[in-house]
């Protein structure tokens, strides 16, 4: 990049965005947004958010509601489509699908710039990011939430991605409803992740072996955990646990899944389990940008406050970072905190408070859900719950519990039923 920017030169934004500075560089290059000396501080400054997921667009709604117009939100990804995961484990037993939107509606909607790229590197020094293509995006706050790559975690088995592309999950569910699985095992890789997933599926299967009046067949759940969803709490863990009983679903807690071959899944400790069928969560693994920090897991780190390690400028929030839980409802939380600190550091009237994480989920059991709920840090006593209804203030029967999020899209969801001719969903 040109260390000498040429005259900056007003220009009119798009329809209801605030006037931009545009800077020419010696060789001709311009960069909108960028803080440089000289450049007149009553400018809003450039966030660019890399990533189309849930805590890209809740850093983007947040941003909208802290820093008005002194910040301008461009966000960057690779892909023109949001799409809402919660509901993918209903999908396979046609309990539910999952949603999509556009993403250039979305940002529109949320007062935010769409770029449709990808982010090979940044340059935290020049606060300049760079796309596959070559082309340099300047920016004076970077947020990053590309999330993580989906590995296979446990070769032989079957993988719930937690897409609408489930023909292998389909496959399961249909011999499962004919009677023909005996022993079906749902499993998951320890280290970062979350575990949810896989005990909606066992107990969505359990449910169908009940609405079709199936019996014989053993469903375990075999989990790396000390007990189940134990990340929760202790007492709602023993909740579930014995929700789990009631519904003649098997755990093995403790217990690491190695590989499944010859109708048996081999774990660490322990001996071969037999199986018709195993279903695993995949393995996790932070999406590469060069110029971060990641750490030995592939992960970003993160303060409290979501900046990255070492990093005055550039924050990171969700799945890519390395908070060990993987939860859409941590993004939104992460979002919210480095929204706050950009905010702040902007001037506006914002306090950038630091990150106390709370884990709310919405068990699904194929009959009543179950909510659990539980403060990750310390010094608020007891909490661990789960309870047939929601120990939560809740407006909407969402999965994903983000403070702008959930009613951003519970109004979309009700503008898209009011109006049929919506292109959202």
């Amino acid at each position: 990049m040109a260390s000498h920017p040429g005259n900056p030169t007003a220009f009119d934004g798009p329809a209801g965005k605030p006037q931009a500075i545009a800077w020419s560089f010696a060789d001709g290059r311009q960069a909108s947004g960028l803080t440089l000396p000289g450049m007149n501080r009553a400018q809003p400054r450039k966030v660019l958010i890399v990533g189309g997921g849930v805590g890209a667009l809740e850093a983007a709604i947040a941003l909208g509601d802290l820093a008005g117009g002194k910040a301008r939100v461009e966000i960057c990804a690779g892909r023109g489509e949001f799409v809402y995961r919660p509901f993918a484990v209903g999908e396979p037993y046609g309990a539910s699908r999952v949603l999509r939107y556009d993403l250039a509606d979305l940002a529109e909607r949320c007062g935010a710039e769409l770029r449709l790229d990808n982010i090979a590197s940044v340059d935290p020094a020049l606060r300049c990011a760079t796309t596959h293509d070559g082309e340099e995006i300047p920016y004076d706050y970077l947020v990053v939430s590309p999330g993580t790559r989906l590995l296979w975690s446990v070769p032989g088995a079957v993988t719930f991605w937690g897409v609408a592309d489930e023909g292998e999950m389909l496959e399961i569910v249909g011999r499962l409803r004919e009677g023909r699985l005996r022993r079906l095992i749902f499993t998951m890789p320890g280290g970062h992740g979350w575990a949810l997933p896989a005990y909606e599926l066992a107990l969505l299967a359990a449910g169908e072996l009940s609405r079709h009046g199936i019996a014989g067949t053993e469903i375990t759940v075999v989990t790396p955990e000390d007990g189940p969803l134990l990340i929760f709490g202790r007492r709602a863990s023993e909740q579930v646990a014995d929700l789990l009983a009631d519904h003649d679903v098997n755990v093995l807690t403790g217990t690491h899944p190695v590989k499944y071959e010859n109708g048996a899944l081999s774990v660490v400790p322990g001996e071969p389990i037999e199986a018709d069928a195993v279903v695993s969560l995949p393995r996790l693994e932070g999406r590469h940008i060069e110029g971060l920090p990641y750490d030995s897991s592939g992960f970003i780190p993160v303060d409290d406050h979501a900046r990255i390690e070492g990093l005055s400028n550039a924050f990171a929030v969700g799945d890519v970072t390395n908070f060990p839980i993987k939860q859409g409802g941590i993004a939104t939380q992460q979002a919210d905190v480095a929204a706050e600190a950009i905010a702040a550091d902007l001037g506006c009237d914002a306090e950038a408070n630091p990150l106390d994480p709370v884990l709310r989920g919405v068990l699904w059991t194929g009959a009543k859900p179950r909510y659990l709920f539980g403060w990750l840090g310390g010094g608020h006593g007891e909490t661990s719950v789960a309870s047939e209804r929601p120990p939560w203030p809740i407006d909407n029967p969402s999965k994903l519990i983000g403070r702008y999020l959930t009613p951003f899209l519970a109004d979309l969801q009700a503008s898209s039923r009011a109006e049929p001719s919506s292109a959202a969903g």
